[in-house]
């Protein structure tokens, strides 16, 4: 039986970079869900279509497929054969991946695969509806989190660091963030929310090796692993 480790939680809150460093300490597959509805979004936007009408963005889905490939750099994404690992990571994208996982159709299409993956081999996998809708049965769920403002910031900076010298501020990546966290929270197809038997974990006073040595506690006290 694979072992599955769910982590959910806001946009900024370090969800993949956490579950990336489960996944090399355990040896175990990291599965970037938002990535998968990112690409979706980024589909959308790149055929013109509007990620917020439903008709439009089932008109994508009839004519999409979205890949994970492991290359030497690291896990890449690809639409259509097209690379889109880098293209995916804009705040625009980030928005559209909103709207088009409100979607019904769209989560019904990427729900299956994921949940395969997830019974061949133990992944961690990280994402907002993970441990409420994808993976229930998850041994271990991680509800992660941080202070709002807290969150905007490494957003900021991880856009710097991708070389997108944002010419938003941090006020507006903060509005940004804001409404984005409402949206997942309050669509009504797998909202945004804490599963009943997650633990949460504020990260926003930890640095990423404090997070990791506390979401490693987490698992192994579930797992009953030696420490």
């Amino acid at each position: 039986m694979s072992i599955n480790i769910a982590i959910d939680g806001p946009s900024g809150a370090g969800k993949s970079s956490l579950a990336k460093l489960i996944a090399k300490q355990m040896s175990y597959v990291y599965v970037d869900t938002g990535a998968l509805y990112r690409a979706v979004g980024y589909q959308v936007l790149n055929s013109g279509k509007d990620p917020s009408d439903e008709t439009q963005v089932d008109q994508i889905l009839e004519n999409i497929d979205v890949t994970f490939r492991s290359e030497p750099d690291g896990q890449r994404v690809f639409v259509n054969d097209e690379d889109v690992s880098g293209s995916i990571r804009t705040m625009k994208v980030a928005m559209a991946a909103s709207d088009v996982s409100a979607f019904p159709s769209v989560r019904a299409f990427l729900l299956e695969s994921q949940r395969k993956i997830a019974r061949d081999t133990d992944v961690v996998m990280d994402g907002r509806d993970i441990g409420t809708v994808v993976l229930p049965d998850a041994q271990v769920k991680i509800f992660l989190t941080a202070a709002p403002r807290t969150r905007a910031l490494r957003r900021m900076l991880e856009l710097q660091s991708r070389g997108e010298a944002c010419s938003n501020s941090l006020d507006d990546i903060l509005e940004q963030m804001t409404q984005r966290d409402a949206n997942d929270s309050s669509r009504n197809t797998a909202p945004l929310r804490q599963a009943d038997d997650a633990v949460l974990l504020d990260n926003t006073d930890l640095s990423e090796e404090q997070t990791l040595a506390a979401a490693m506690k987490i698992i192994k006290d579930k797992l009953d692993m030696e420490t």
